[in-house]
């Protein structure tokens, strides 16, 4: 497979990022995943941050190098990330259980299928149109589905469904969707959405690199929010088909694997958030946040 791909956060008017995004692959499949650790709720990075690792380690147990059944794979692997915030909580004593929301998406053998929970939200565009997009789990979103006009105002970050909530969350899939070249597909967090419309996404998603598409987006998205504006997480791929091995700068080519090797960027980023804030935090908390990742890669290595 060769494809492009972008990624890019932006801390806005917040306090902290609670944003996380990664992609992993091998030979012949990509995962790629954003998660939106929510506020209100205590460790919201790390919910967003065990959501994703728990993926990461379940699709390098799995894809060998394929994934058998993506749709069963998405579905079981964000139950399980899940699970895995409640047993965080437990296992702490917390009060509350961190909680996120998650989008992810595998690409293999030119088809693509995704899975959602909460707002975070995926976006697929070919030849400059809206091709297809999540539907968040939101009263607002879902009072538009059921064509009603909601009473008064309705919040758009309430949402009915989440990671780490005391109920069983509700969790969609779709795919198989065959890819064209050129398509592309792209991930976000509420803080792109929540400011800039659909149709302005599709367009600026359309026409230029993603190098410069993302970037602007991003920006457009913080400019819109203003100063209280909410982080900005976006993760976009461009399909370049399948049998083209060559791999540029900007052009990926997980032909250039060994068939039982795997790459991942999820920890990475953790790392590297981590070490922007660490100013305001000692060597021992570092550390200690850094075990508790590789504790949870541990524990969901042993549950595969």
């Amino acid at each position: 497979m060769k494809f492009g791909i972008f990624q890019v956060s932006r801390k806005g008017g917040r306090e902290k990022n609670e944003d996380r995004m990664g992609y992993c692959y091998t030979r012949d499949a990509v995962l790629f995943a954003l998660a939106d650790g929510m506020g209100g709720h205590p460790e919201g990075e790390m919910a967003a941050q065990i959501a994703l690792q728990t993926l990461a380690s379940q699709f390098q147990a799995a894809a060998k190098p394929r994934i058998d059944d993506p749709l069963l794979f998405l579905r079981e692997g964000v139950a399980t990330a899940h699970q895995q915030l409640l047993a965080y909580a437990k296992e702490r004593d917390l009060r509350d259980t961190p909680r996120t929301t998650v989008v992810a998406c595998i690409v293999q053998r030119g088809a693509a299928y995704w899975v959602h929970c909460g707002d975070s939200r995926l976006y697929f565009v070919r030849e400059g149109a809206l091709y297809a997009r999540t539907r968040d789990h939101s009263y607002s979103e879902l009072q538009e589905a059921l064509g009603k006009t909601a009473e008064g105002k309705v919040n758009r970050n309430v949402l009915f469904t989440c990671l780490g909530s005391p109920g069983r969350p509700m969790i969609d899939t779709q795919g198989p969707i065959e890819l064209q070249i050129r398509d592309r597909i792209l991930l976000c967090s509420d803080g792109l959405w929540g400011v800039l419309s659909d149709e302005v996404i599709t367009q600026q998603l359309t026409g230029r690199p993603l190098p410069d598409t993302v970037p602007d987006l991003v920006e457009a998205a913080l400019r819109a929010g203003g100063a209280k504006s909410d982080n900005v997480t976006v993760l976009a791929l461009e399909w370049e088909g399948e049998d083209d091995p060559v791999e540029t700068q900007e052009h990926l080519s997980t032909r250039t694997l060994h068939e039982s090797a795997f790459a991942t960027t999820i920890q990475q980023q953790m790392l590297e958030q981590q070490e922007e804030r660490r100013e305001a935090l000692d060597e021992a908390e570092i550390e200690r946040a850094v075990e508790e990742i590789n504790e949870t890669i541990r524990r969901a290595q042993r549950k595969g």
